[in-house]
């Protein structure tokens, strides 16, 4: 088993920046991917990045490309997210999830590939 935990998230004025912190503990992982999800009320969840967990290949939503940064800290087992220049669109609950079982490529991008889910920390852009 993989417990996330998800931290950082926030209310912040349209322009500004805030970093996420998604830590995995439980059993460790060595190889797989790890991503960012969200979800805005009354939508369905959508892929936000990834970051391969040995190779830290990275991957991006078009929406969010060139504002947001994945990175992890492989000997903490923690991902980060840090975004910036924040629209009030991007309000929406961020999940960080962990798939343990990674088959490459674009496979990183799809929600029903993940196994384990952290809780979800708010993220509110005020206009």
């Amino acid at each position: 088993q993989v417990q996330l935990v998800e931290s950082g998230g926030g209310l912040v004025q349209a322009g500004g920046s805030l970093r996420l912190s998604c830590a995995a503990s439980g059993r460790t992982f060595s190889g797989g991917v790890m991503g960012w999800f969200r979800q805005g009320p009354g939508k369905e969840r959508e892929f936000v990045a990834a970051v391969t967990w040995r190779g830290g290949s990275t991957y991006y939503a078009d929406s969010v490309k060139g504002r947001f940064i994945i990175s992890r800290d492989y000997a903490k087992n923690t991902m980060y997210l840090q975004m910036n220049s924040l629209k009030p669109e991007d309000s929406a609950i961020y999940y960080c999830a962990a798939d343990t079982n990674y088959s490459g490529g674009y496979a990183a991008t799809r929600p029903e590939r993940y196994d384990y889910w952290g809780q979800g920390t708010q993220v509110t852009v005020s206009s």
